[in-house]
Protein backbone atom coordinates (compact mmCIF):
# COMPACT_ATOMS: atom_id res chain seq x y z
CA UNK A 1 0.00 0.00 0.00
CA UNK A 2 1.29 3.58 -0.73
CA UNK A 3 2.26 5.75 2.14
CA UNK A 4 -0.35 8.61 2.93
CA UNK A 5 0.14 11.94 4.45
CA UNK A 6 -2.64 13.84 6.36
CA UNK A 7 -1.85 17.40 6.07
CA UNK A 8 -2.94 20.72 6.39
CA UNK A 9 -3.15 23.99 8.41
CA UNK A 10 -2.62 23.20 11.91
CA UNK A 11 -5.61 22.51 13.88
CA UNK A 12 -7.81 21.35 11.27
CA UNK A 13 -7.17 17.69 12.90
CA UNK A 14 -4.29 16.04 11.40
CA UNK A 15 -2.90 14.07 14.33
CA UNK A 16 -6.75 12.30 14.97
CA UNK A 17 -7.29 11.75 11.62
CA UNK A 18 -4.14 10.07 11.09
CA UNK A 19 -3.80 7.82 14.05
CA UNK A 20 -7.54 6.86 12.67
CA UNK A 21 -6.51 6.01 9.45
CA UNK A 22 -3.43 4.46 10.63
CA UNK A 23 -5.13 2.02 12.63
CA UNK A 24 -7.90 1.38 10.53
CA UNK A 25 -5.08 0.40 7.74
CA UNK A 26 -3.08 -0.88 10.28
CA UNK A 27 0.53 0.72 8.96
CA UNK A 28 2.82 3.02 11.65
CA UNK A 29 2.12 6.56 12.37
CA UNK A 30 4.63 9.34 11.83
CA UNK A 31 3.77 12.31 13.91
CA UNK A 32 5.25 14.97 11.84
CA UNK A 33 5.39 17.05 15.07
CA UNK A 34 7.78 14.57 16.73
CA UNK A 35 10.60 15.48 14.24
CA UNK A 36 10.59 19.11 14.82
CA UNK A 37 13.96 20.41 15.82
CA UNK A 38 13.80 22.36 19.70
CA UNK A 39 14.99 25.30 17.91
CA UNK A 40 12.14 25.27 15.51
CA UNK A 41 9.52 24.65 18.79
CA UNK A 42 11.01 27.50 20.53
CA UNK A 43 10.43 29.92 17.49
CA UNK A 44 6.64 28.58 17.39
CA UNK A 45 6.12 29.05 20.91
CA UNK A 46 7.62 32.69 20.27
CA UNK A 47 5.63 33.36 18.04
CA UNK A 48 7.69 33.19 15.11
CA UNK A 49 6.38 31.16 12.12
CA UNK A 50 9.11 28.89 10.38
CA UNK A 51 10.75 29.94 6.93
CA UNK A 52 11.65 27.46 4.49
CA UNK A 53 15.05 27.08 6.01
CA UNK A 54 13.41 26.06 9.63
CA UNK A 55 11.61 23.77 7.76
CA UNK A 56 14.46 22.02 5.64
CA UNK A 57 15.85 19.37 7.85
CA UNK A 58 12.36 18.61 9.10
CA UNK A 59 11.51 17.46 5.90
CA UNK A 60 14.20 15.50 5.24
CA UNK A 61 13.31 13.86 8.15
CA UNK A 62 10.09 13.05 7.50
CA UNK A 63 11.29 11.80 4.25
CA UNK A 64 13.54 9.46 5.11
CA UNK A 65 11.22 8.38 7.77
CA UNK A 66 8.47 7.78 4.76
CA UNK A 67 11.43 5.73 3.54
CA UNK A 68 11.52 3.39 6.16
CA UNK A 69 8.66 2.09 5.40
CA UNK A 70 8.43 0.39 2.33
CA UNK A 71 5.03 -1.29 2.68
CA UNK A 72 3.30 2.31 3.95
CA UNK A 73 2.71 4.61 6.02
CA UNK A 74 0.78 7.36 7.60
CA UNK A 75 2.51 10.81 7.88
CA UNK A 76 0.92 13.73 9.75
CA UNK A 77 2.51 17.25 8.35
CA UNK A 78 1.49 20.61 7.16
CA UNK A 79 2.80 20.41 3.78
CA UNK A 80 1.81 23.63 3.05
CA UNK A 81 3.56 24.45 0.19
CA UNK A 82 3.74 21.84 -3.06
CA UNK A 83 7.82 22.77 -3.16
CA UNK A 84 7.46 20.50 0.38
CA UNK A 85 5.26 18.46 -1.35
CA UNK A 86 7.08 16.97 -3.96
CA UNK A 87 10.04 16.59 -1.38
CA UNK A 88 8.17 14.55 0.52
CA UNK A 89 7.31 12.52 -3.08
CA UNK A 90 10.50 12.21 -4.11
CA UNK A 91 11.22 10.01 -0.35
CA UNK A 92 7.92 8.07 -1.27
CA UNK A 93 7.24 7.22 -4.51
CA UNK A 94 3.26 6.72 -5.02
CA UNK A 95 2.93 8.81 -2.04
CA UNK A 96 -0.63 10.44 -1.35
CA UNK A 97 -2.51 13.15 0.64
CA UNK A 98 -5.48 13.49 2.49
CA UNK A 99 -5.63 17.57 2.72
CA UNK A 100 -7.76 18.11 5.76
CA UNK A 101 -9.51 21.75 4.51
CA UNK A 102 -10.95 24.34 6.73
CA UNK A 103 -11.03 27.96 7.30
CA UNK A 104 -8.95 29.86 9.25
CA UNK A 105 -11.70 31.38 12.05
CA UNK A 106 -12.07 27.14 12.89
CA UNK A 107 -8.33 26.78 12.60
CA UNK A 108 -7.57 29.89 15.09
CA UNK A 109 -10.64 28.63 17.14
CA UNK A 110 -9.16 24.53 17.40
CA UNK A 111 -5.84 25.65 17.91
CA UNK A 112 -6.40 28.31 20.41
CA UNK A 113 -8.62 25.62 22.77
CA UNK A 114 -5.11 23.92 22.72
CA UNK A 115 -3.42 24.87 26.25
CA UNK A 116 -0.43 22.19 26.50
CA UNK A 117 0.37 22.44 22.51
CA UNK A 118 4.03 24.98 21.17
CA UNK A 119 2.35 25.73 18.27
CA UNK A 120 0.10 29.32 19.43
CA UNK A 121 -2.97 30.88 17.62
CA UNK A 122 -0.97 33.40 16.74
CA UNK A 123 0.77 31.54 14.26
CA UNK A 124 -1.95 30.02 12.14
CA UNK A 125 -2.25 33.13 10.07
CA UNK A 126 0.67 32.11 8.75
CA UNK A 127 -0.08 29.07 7.09
CA UNK A 128 -2.75 30.52 5.67
CA UNK A 129 -0.48 32.77 3.85
CA UNK A 130 2.17 29.98 3.28
CA UNK A 131 -0.74 27.47 2.13
CA UNK A 132 -0.57 26.82 -1.25
CA UNK A 133 -3.46 24.34 -2.10
CA UNK A 134 -2.68 21.24 -3.70
CA UNK A 135 -5.98 21.39 -6.07
CA UNK A 136 -4.56 20.31 -9.59
CA UNK A 137 -1.58 17.89 -7.67
CA UNK A 138 -2.02 13.71 -8.43
CA UNK A 139 -3.10 11.76 -5.47
CA UNK A 140 -4.97 14.47 -3.50
CA UNK A 141 -8.08 14.02 -1.67
CA UNK A 142 -9.80 16.48 -0.33
CA UNK A 143 -11.82 16.73 2.51
CA UNK A 144 -13.70 19.22 4.69
CA UNK A 145 -11.98 19.18 8.20
CA UNK A 146 -14.92 20.25 10.37
CA UNK A 147 -17.08 16.97 9.41
CA UNK A 148 -16.67 14.18 12.10
CA UNK A 149 -13.37 12.64 12.01
CA UNK A 150 -15.14 8.67 11.54
CA UNK A 151 -16.45 9.80 8.61
CA UNK A 152 -13.32 11.59 7.39
CA UNK A 153 -11.17 8.72 8.28
CA UNK A 154 -13.91 6.03 6.77
CA UNK A 155 -13.13 8.64 3.05
CA UNK A 156 -9.72 8.09 3.55
CA UNK A 157 -9.92 4.65 4.08
CA UNK A 158 -12.23 3.66 1.22
CA UNK A 159 -9.86 5.93 -1.23
CA UNK A 160 -6.83 4.08 -0.07
CA UNK A 161 -8.11 1.17 -0.27
CA UNK A 162 -10.50 0.98 -3.90
CA UNK A 163 -7.94 1.85 -6.45
CA UNK A 164 -7.56 5.56 -6.67
CA UNK A 165 -4.15 5.54 -6.40
CA UNK A 166 -4.23 5.38 -10.46
CA UNK A 167 -5.74 8.77 -10.61
CA UNK A 168 -5.48 12.16 -9.74
CA UNK A 169 -8.47 12.93 -7.45
CA UNK A 170 -9.59 16.04 -5.91
CA UNK A 171 -12.68 15.10 -3.46
CA UNK A 172 -14.62 17.16 -0.90
CA UNK A 173 -16.40 15.53 1.73
CA UNK A 174 -20.27 16.96 2.17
Amino acid sequence: MASLVVMGVSGCGKSLVGLAVAARLGLPLIEGDDFHSGRNRVLMRQGVPLSDLHRADWLDQLGAQLARHPGGAVLTCSALKAAYRERLRSAAPGLRFAWLDLERRSAEARVGQRSAHFFPAGLVATQFEALEPPTNEPGVLRLDAMRPVEQITERIVSWMTHGAASRAQQDRVR
